[in-house]
């Protein structure tokens, strides 16, 4: 399992808290020091059977500078989405945990973090 982590954040905290408490084995990523490529992007994106503009953080000052609410949210411009996303991770909801079944979850809630570790 892995953990995709910004340290300054605090539901990022929380979830490795779980972890740990947990005993869950896992490697954590900070992705904004380790950017995630377009196709982990894909892949991510894949295994939360999610589209892209579904785990974007609009309130980001980046989201706004490139005008991101401007490009549509269908399957023409989906690239551009994950583009965005691989360009300025910051964008990234977060934590993101990727699953040994091959399954993600964004883990911002008990509920969730829950079902991750068993508790």
């Amino acid at each position: 399992m892995e953990i995709w982590i910004n340290p300054a954040c605090s539901k990022c905290r929380t979830a490795v808290g779980a972890l740990d408490e947990a005993g869950a084995e896992y490697t954590q990523r900070r992705y904004l020091d380790a950017p995630p490529t377009v196709a982990e992007i894909e892949d991510v994106l894949a295994r939360l059977d999610l589209e892209p503009w579904h785990i974007v953080r609009m309130n980001e000052p980046i989201a706004r500078e490139i005008n991101l609410k401007q490009v549509p949210k269908d399957a023409e411009h989906r690239a551009d989405w994950i583009k965005a996303l691989a360009e300025h991770p910051k964008l990234i909801q977060r934590p993101i945990i990727t699953l040994d079944d091959g399954t993600a979850v964004i883990a911002r809630d008990e509920e969730t973090l829950a079902r991750v570790t068993g508790a």
